[in-house]
């Protein structure tokens, strides 16, 4: 029964990452069906991140308090609400408040899956248990890329929206049914939990080079890269996605085996140094099916990044300290969406994509810088 519970909710993260990435797909059909620009079109991808990051902290307190099966099931319900503008509404304010919403709502799949593998699995095999969810979680994603672009071109991407909507009523009830009904009465007040990871320098750290990271995995895999692959290297659409495919085919692979990496070398920063010097290198190369599963294989540097955070603090607000890492690696996705989408209609796709190795080369060396004042910070997690 607890490996049916963390399906559930692997598979919500599954979902929410299809719904996530649908725009990299069906770009020029919103864009035309309402009428806006790149630099529009770059603030209706980066809302979702944060709707996706404000509600990270009280959907974790409502995981404790009320329990993962009503606020994992609401929150599919609401990623579901989100898509709903883009079928009915027609001024382009409403589809920016439905992906406000599909951010909000799919904050709880990941939330509910820290909840759910410290609920049923030891300590121990957290980063493991994590990074197998993350790998189902990428499967949706890969299946949002070029299957989704095929069914959009057969059906219309009108259909494909509302196949969606329907798949996420149907995880719903199945959430509920499955996910038990379970809380914690909070014995200290979570105001003082949150100032006490807010203020845990090492904490900050971590999350802020990580964010700077994020780039080829929330900003190009996305959404732009498949602008970018069509318009710079002429490759048709359905191909460009296709391709974008191995980089989360990529991270499937990079979850666990970055994790097995950190582990044999005792040294989740060192693995997190390498992962962001492969990134660099891979951008610096013309796109390939090799570079592109490369970077998909180092972008799972995230995983061990948001666990890494959880060791800074006690073991009573490690869940916390998940939520707010997470929180914060996300909404720098919403930056990169931003400018991406600014420098595209100033200068080009071209010259917007070299902001992504740039902020990695910030955060490969801010890693770096952290891995040479020794050891230390890994030690005890190795003991």
């Amino acid at each position: 029964m607890n490996i049916t519970i963390w399906l559930i909710a692997s598979f919500f993260y599954a979902y929410q990452y299809i719904i996530r990435v649908m725009p990299n797909i069906m770009i020029d059909d919103i864009c035309q069906q309402f009428d806006i620009g790149a630099a529009v079109f770059g603030q209706f991808s980066g809302i979702y991140y944060i709707g996706y990051s404000l509600v990270h902290i009280p959907v974790g307190m409502m995981l404790d308090r009320i329990g993962p099966k009503k606020v994992m099931t609401g929150c599919i319900l609401l990623t579901v609400a989100g898509l709903l503008p883009l079928l009915f509404a027609n001024h382009w304010a409403y589809p920016i408040m439905g992906r406000f919403l599909v951010g909000m709502g799919s904050s709880g799949a990941i939330l509910g899956i820290f909840k759910i593998i410290r609920m049923i699995f030891s300590e121990q095999r957290f980063a493991r248990m994590l990074s197998l969810s993350v790998t189902i979680g990428l499967l949706g994603a890969i299946y949002g890329g070029g299957p989704v672009s095929y069914l959009r071109e057969l059906f219309g991407y009108i259909p494909v929206v509302e196949s969606f909507a329907i798949g996420g009523l149907m995880l719903a009830a199945f959430t509920y049914w499955i996910i038990p009904d379970t809380k914690e009465v909070a014995a200290r007040s979570p105001f003082s939990d949150i100032k006490e990871v807010i203020s845990t320098p090492n904490v900050l750290k971590t999350c802020f080079f990580a964010g700077c990271m994020v780039g080829p995995l929330e900003g190009f895999a996305d959404v732009w890269g498949t602008t970018y692959l069509h318009e710079v290297y002429g490759m048709q659409k359905t191909a460009a996605s296709s391709l974008l495919s191995l980089i989360f085919i990529g991270m499937c692979f990079g979850g666990p085996l970055l994790s097995f990496i950190a582990e044999r070398i005792k040294s989740y920063h060192a693995t997190i140094v390498g992962a962001g010097a492969v990134m660099c290198i891979a951008f610096l190369l013309p796109p390939s099916p090799v570079s592109y599963f490369a970077v998909g294989v180092a972008s799972a540097y995230q995983i061990l990044a948001i666990y890494k955070a959880s060791t800074y603090v006690r073991e009573e607000i490690a869940g916390l300290t998940t939520a707010v890492a997470n929180m914060i690696i996300m909404t720098f996705g919403y930056g990169f969406h931003t400018i991406i989408g600014i420098v595209t209609d100033a200068t080009g796709i071209s010259s917007a994509i070299t902001i992504i190795p740039i902020a990695l080369a910030i955060g490969t060396a801010g890693f770096t810088h952290i891995l040479q004042k020794g050891r230390v910070y890994d030690s005890h997690v190795f003991k």
